[in-house]
C-alpha cells in the first residue's frame, strides 16, 4: 500500500511541477510569448517552429494549445497557422521529454535551491517567476526519481506482473487506456515521462509502452478540445483540427507498433529509452505529413463548427476568455477589449444625449437607459474577471496594468449614471413641460458635447497605446473644458440680465447640464494621470498647476463659489 501511495505522490509530483513550469513562465513572459506567436504565422513551417519554441519553454502543449486558441477566438490568428503551430507545439513536448528523461539527480537539488531563493527574495517580479519555473522543472526531475524508487519493488511481486501482463494483449485498449489517464493527468508529457519510467523499470514491455505513448498523444489533443466546449467556434476548431492529427497518426502507427518493439528490443537501446525516442519520432513525423493537409483540415473543421449566429444580448461580454486567467498579460489583453467595448457604448449614450438636447428627441433617453444597463453589466462581468486575474502573483507592471484597467472601467460606469441622470433631467425639466433652450444656448451645449465626444475618443486611445504625448494632450483639454464652462456661464447670465425668455425657463437645468457634461469629461481626463505620473511628466507639467488654480472655482444654481 505505501509503495502504491508513493508511485501516486510522484505521478502528483510530476503533474505539479509541470503545471509550475507553465503558470510561472507565463506570468514572467507571456507578453512576449504571445507576441512571438503572432508574427510568427507567415507560413506554416514558420508557425510549427514557433509552436514548437514556445512549447520547449513551457513544457507543456496545453498551454501552447490555449494561447493559439486564444488568439484564433480573437481573429488574430486564421484556423490553419494555429493548427501549424500546434503541430509545432506536439514536437515541442517531445523534445522536453527527451531532456527529462535524462539522469539528471544531480541537476534538481540546486535547481529547486535556488529557486527557492529566488522566489522568496525577489517576490512580485521576473526573477520570482524565474524561480517558479525553477523549481517547477527540479520538482518534475525529483519526481521521477521518486517514481523509479517506488516502481523498482513492483517488479517482483507477481500480482502486480499479471495486472501489466493484461495490457500487452490489446493494443487498442492501451491506447485507449492512455488517453483516459492523460485526461485525468492534465498532461502528456507526464504521462510519457511515466511510461518511459515503467518501461525502464521493466514494470511494462515495449509492446504495452508504444500504445501507450500513442494514447498519450490523442489525450492530450482530447484535453484541449474538452478544455475550449464552452468558446466560441473560432477556438474550437483548432483543438478540433489538432486532435484529428493525432487521431489519425495514430490510428496508422498501431498496427507497425509490435513490430517497432521486437526492432527496438533486438537493437540493444535501453526501454526507456525507446520510449522517449518513438516518442519524439512520431511526432516529428506526424509534423512532417499533417502540415500539408492543414489548409485541408482547416477547411474540414469550418464545416463540422460553422460560426454561430452574432448573439444578440449585448450585455453579454464577449472578450473575457477565462482561459487566459493564468497569464496575467494575456488577461489584461482580453479586459483591455471589453473596457474598449464599455467604451463604444459611453459614446453610444453620449451621441444620444446630443440628440436629447438639440432636438428633443424622446426615444433617445430610452436609448440612453438600455445602453446605461449594458455599460453597468459589462461593468460588473470585467470587475468580476479582473478580481480572478487579482488572486495570482503579478509584477509591479502587471499591478500597474490592473489597476488602470479597473480605473478606467469604474469612470466609464460613472459617466453612464452621469449620462443617464441628465437625460432624465432634459426629459423632466424640459420635454415634458414644452420648453427648449435658446438658440445660443443649445450652441453652447453643443459645442461642449463635439469635445466631449473628441476628448472620450483621446482617452481610449490613450488607455490603449499609454502615449505620453497624447495624455498631455488629453490633461490639456481638461483645462480648455474648464475654460469654456466658465465663458458659457457669463453669456447665461447675460442672457438673462436680457431677459431672455428661453434661458430664464431653463436656466437650472442649462447650469446642471454644463456640470454633468464637466464631471463627464473630468472622469474621461483621468486615464492620463497615471500615465503621466509614471512616465515623471505629470509633477513637471504645468498644466497641475494650472489645474489646482482652478481647482476650488465651482459653479452652483446662483453664480461662482469658492471652495
Amino acid at each position: 500500500m505505501l509503495t502504491l501511495l508513493n508511485i501516486l505522490a510522484g505521478i502528483a509530483l510530476l503533474v505539479w511541477g509541470t503545471y509550475l513550469v507553465r503558470t510561472s513562465m507565463l506570468r514572467a513572459f507571456g507578453a512576449q510569448l504571445r507576441r512571438f506567436l503572432s508574427v510568427n504565422v507567415s507560413n506554416r513551417f514558420m508557425a510549427v517552429l514557433a509552436g514548437l519554441g514556445v512549447t520547449t519553454l513551457l513544457q507543456s502543449s496545453t498551454a501552447t494549445a490555449l494561447l493559439t486558441t486564444s488568439f484564433a477566438g480573437s481573429g488574430l490568428i486564421a484556423t490553419a497557422p494555429a493548427l501549424a503551430i500546434m503541430l509545432g507545439a506536439d514536437i515541442g513536448t517531445a523534445l522536453a521529454a527527451v531532456f527529462l528523461s535524462r539522469d539528471l539527480s544531480w541537476l534538481w537539488p540546486l535547481l529547486i535551491f535556488f529557486g527557492v531563493v529566488l522566489f522568496l527574495s525577489k517576490q512580485r517580479s521576473t526573477a520570482e517567476h524565474i524561480g517558479g519555473v525553477a523549481i517547477g522543472l527540479g520538482l518534475m526531475m525529483l519526481a521521477l526519481h521518486l517514481i523509479v524508487s517506488a516502481a523498482r519493488p513492483l517488479t517482483q511481486t507477481v500480482g502486480v506482473k499479471a495486472i501489466f501482463t493484461t495490457l500487452s494483449g490489446d493494443p487498442l485498449l492501451d491506447l485507449v487506456l492512455a488517453a483516459a489517464i492523460t485526461l485525468l493527468a492534465y498532461s502528456s508529457l507526464a504521462v510519457v515521462l511515466l511510461v518511459a519510467t515503467l518501461t525502464g523499470s521493466h514494470v511494462i514491455g515495449l509492446d504495452s509502452a508504444l500504445p501507450l505513448v500513442l494514447g498519450a498523444n490523442i489525450g492530450s489533443g482530447a484535453l484541449a478540445v474538452l478544455m475550449t466546449l464552452k468558446s466560441p467556434a473560432e477556438v474550437r476548431r483548432v483543438p478540433l483540427g489538432n486532435l484529428f492529427f493525432k487521431v489519425g497518426g495514430s490510428l496508422l502507427a498501431l498496427p507497425f507498433v509490435q513490430g517497432l518493439a521486437n526492432i527496438a528490443g533486438e537493437s540493444g537501446f535501453e526501454p526507456a529509452q525507446v520510449v522517449i525516442g518513438f516518442h519524439l519520432v512520431f511526432n516529428i513525423v506526424l509534423g512532417a505529413i499533417c502540415v500539408a493537409l492543414i489548409e485541408r483540415v482547416a477547411a474540414l473543421t469550418v464545416k463540422l463548427i460553422p460560426a454561430a449566429p452574432a448573439t444578440q444580448d449585448e450585455a453579454r461580454a464577449r472578450h473575457l476568455d477565462p482561459h487566459a486567467l493564468a497569464t496575467p498579460s494575456l488577461a489584461f489583453s482580453c479586459a483591455s477589449r471589453e473596457a474598449l467595448r464599455i467604451g463604444d457604448y459611453v459614446e453610444q449614450m453620449l451621441l444620444a444625449l446630443g440628440r436629447l438636447m438639440q432636438d428633443g428627441h424622446r426615444a433617445s433617453a430610452e436609448e440612453i437607459r438600455r445602453l446605461d444597463d449594458v455599460v453597468d453589466s459589462l461593468y460588473k462581468q470585467v470587475k468580476f474577471y479582473l478580481t480572478q486575474v487579482s488572486r495570482t502573483p503579478m509584477v509591479e507592471r502587471d499591478s500597474r496594468k490592473w489597476t488602470d484597467i479597473i480605473s478606467v472601467t469604474i469612470n466609464l460606469e460613472q459617466v453612464g449614471d452621469i449620462i443617464e441622470k441628465a437625460a432624465n433631467d432634459v426629459v423632466t425639466k424640459n420635454i415634458e413641460r414644452s420648453r427648449s433652450f435658446s438658440d445660443a444656448g443649445r450652441a453652447e451645449l453643443a459645442d461642449l458635447h463635439a469635445r466631449l465626444l473628441a476628448n472620450l475618443r483621446l482617452a481610449m486611445n490613450v488607455f490603449m497605446n499609454n502615449d505620453v504625448g497624447d495624455a498631455e494632450k488629453l490633461l490639456a483639454e481638461k483645462v480648455k473644458f474648464r475654460e469654456l464652462e466658465m465663458e458659457n456661464y457669463d453669456k447665461h447670465l447675460a442672457r438673462l440680465a436680457d431677459n431672455t425668455v428661453q434661458s430664464i425657463e431653463t436656466s437650472s437645468l442649462h447650469l446642471d447640464l454644463i456640470r454633468d457634461l464637466k464631471r463627464i469629461n473630468s472622469h474621461f481626463c483621468s486615464v492620463a494621470y497615471p500615465i503621466l505620473e509614471a512616465a515623471g511628466a505629470l509633477s513637471e507639467s504645468r498644466l497641475r498647476a494650472v489645474e489646482h488654480e482652478r481647482s476650488d472655482v465651482t459653479i452652483t444654481g446662483g453664480g461662482r463659489q469658492r471652495v
